[in-house]
């Protein structure tokens, strides 16, 4: 399975609980590949945060928008994830994840960490509506993209199955390849309750 199949994956799960009018985030946006996935999903009367660190992140996610005739539902955020509360106060449907670096920037050392990271995860589930869901994918080929993903994966195995259910998505005979964890919130959870 490639790495394009794996983003084919993400779509697939992020629409079975997506639908026109939702709020979502984008909570790496790179050079927003996900965030006009979402901005398209949710529609114009949908709402679209999206984070990166990088101005360089923003300016290409902007330009990429504008292009390919995205609807004017988002607004880019150069912040780290970890503060969304900070910009985002409003129960979300879904959230992505693409931690590592910025493709195509040529900065491999500027990466997501796990120190912002995990609060953002645990923010972003805390937004979470019931019935909604997270992905995160994980670049376990940089030494902080493993140790992200052996974080992530203790923290979801923690939490309580009638609250979330977090599954683990992975090429199990490539072991540096990318995967990702799903993480859905059940439609019995109360807002806020992780």
């Amino acid at each position: 399975m490639a790495a394009v199949e794996l983003t084919e994956l993400h779509k697939y799960f992020i629409m079975r609980h997506l639908r026109e009018g939702d709020v979502a985030v984008d909570f790496t946006m790179g050079n927003g590949n996900d965030t006009l996935f979402l901005s398209r999903a949710v529609g114009e009367a949908g709402r679209v945060y999206a984070f990166d660190i990088q101005e360089e992140a923003l300016d290409s996610t902007r330009k990429h928008l504008e292009e390919n005739g995205a609807p004017n539902n988002y607004t880019l955020i150069c912040a780290s994830h970890h503060r969304v509360k900070e910009f985002v106060n409003e129960p979300i449907k879904a959230g992505m994840f693409n931690l590592g670096y910025l493709p195509r920037s040529g900065k491999k050392a500027v990466t997501t960490m796990r120190e912002t990271t995990l609060p953002a995860v645990r923010a972003a589930l805390e937004l979470l509506c019931p019935d909604g869901v997270l992905i995160v994918a994980i670049y376990p080929g940089h030494e902080e993209g493993a140790l992200e993903g052996e974080m992530l994966r203790e923290y979801f195995s923690g939490l309580s199955r009638y609250r979330v259910c977090p599954s683990e998505f992975k090429i199990l005979n490539s072991p540096t390849s990318p995967y990702f964890f799903l993480v859905e919130k059940s439609p019995r959870a109360i807002y806020g309750e992780i």
